[in-house]
């Protein structure tokens, strides 16, 4: 490999070339992704020197059921040829696909530590399309895991679960929110969509529709007004079919998507496996609140604050969402920074070379 700072093998300044590997990269659009750009943009920024290494500079093969989602094929070699010619001083590994394991490997190989994050799920969603039982894939998840000197998780309510389940030093991350993108001014500005017009109440969702996000248990319920969902994926069909009376709109990004959010008057988030969830902060922010069951995420992002309601009645959820004052929400995302989340991620990060 190119050598390392001098630095660094002495005990030198905290890292400052950093390396991050991951599947999840640009041009997918996703939560993963948005977290990963917004904290490398924010470590620049500083002063860092970030390199990503995504599945963009490999060929790829498109992840069956996502095609969108394309995984590198063979990425060993190739990848290992760029982390030496970049020489970290740190590595982060983002996730647990052909890169991430490549990555582990050549870490393992060159006795380099690292880092490692745990954004997504996989065991669920994977028992939830295939049956797989969650206790194989915990399994390979442990030992992917185990392997770093840390795993970033983003809630506490994840980190007690996965140290239940084995894995060691888990490291708390939480995210952050763009308050001047998202915010309830946004209402104000560009022109009304159709679905602006249908019945109010509006119950909004904003996110990738997959099995896993578990729109249906939305679309299923019997509520006033009207549904609203905003984004796309492969079960966007499926469902468009089965609940007609729905309002489909596709991708909406920037301004369009915050206008969403502010114009809504409940967010709804039927998910039971997401990690954390930044489309709930995103619509506290734009000052609308949320609905939602009682499980990781919504229970971290919420807690105890008046801005939303949590139930295993998810139609509960929704009419008690509809009392929430809007300000509150807005003034409880102004908690939530990527600043203070960049900075989290780079103290947790570790020198590649042990002192």
């Amino acid at each position: 490999m190119g050598a390392l700072p001098p630095g660094l093998a002495h005990g030198g300044p905290a890292p400052r070339r950093i390396l991050i590997v991951s599947d999840a990269w640009h041009p997918q659009v996703n939560g993963v992704v948005r977290t990963m750009q917004t904290v490398v943009d924010e470590l620049r920024a500083r002063g860092d020197v970030v390199e990503v290494i995504g599945p963009d500079r490999f060929p790829t093969l498109p992840t069956p059921g996502y095609p969108e989602i394309r995984l590198a094929v063979a990425p060993g070699r190739k990848l290992a040829r760029l982390a030496d010619d970049f020489a970290p001083e740190a590595v982060h590994v983002c996730t647990e696909g052909p890169l991430g394991w490549a990555m582990r490997a050549i870490c393992r190989r060159r006795g380099w530590r690292f880092t490692t994050a745990y954004h997504t799920k996989f065991p669920e969603y994977l028992h939830a399309r295939t049956r797989i039982p969650t206790a194989w894939s915990f399994a390979a998840m442990r030992r992917f895991h185990a392997a770093g000197s840390g795993t970033l998780c983003a809630t506490p309510s994840l980190a007690r679960e996965l140290e239940s389940r084995g894995f060691a030093n888990v490291v708390p991350w939480s995210r952050g929110v763009d308050l001047d993108r998202f915010h309830p001014a946004a209402a104000e500005h560009g022109e009304a969509d159709a679905w602006e017009r249908l019945p109010r109440p509006i119950f909004l969702y904003a996110g990738r529709i997959a099995v896993e996000k578990n729109i249906a248990a939305f679309l299923s319920l019997d509520l006033p007004g009207s549904k609203v969902v905003v984004g796309d994926g492969p079960q966007r069909a499926a469902l468009m079919q089965r609940f007609p009376q729905a309002h489909f709109t596709g991708w909406r990004d920037n301004g369009a998507l915050a206008r969403a959010y502010a114009r809504a008057d409940v967010f709804v988030f039927p998910s039971l496996t997401d990690t954390f969830g930044l489309v709930l902060l995103e619509s506290l922010a734009a000052g609308t609140p949320v609905a939602a069951y009682p499980v990781t995420g919504p229970l971290d992002v919420l807690g105890s604050a008046p801005v939303g309601a949590m139930d295993q009645d998810l139609r509960t959820a929704c009419l008690r969402a509809l009392e929430v004052d809007r300000a509150t929400c807005r003034a409880h995302a102004e908690r939530f920074s990527w600043a203070a989340c960049a900075r989290r991620f780079r103290d947790a990060l570790v020198p590649a070379l042990a002192a």
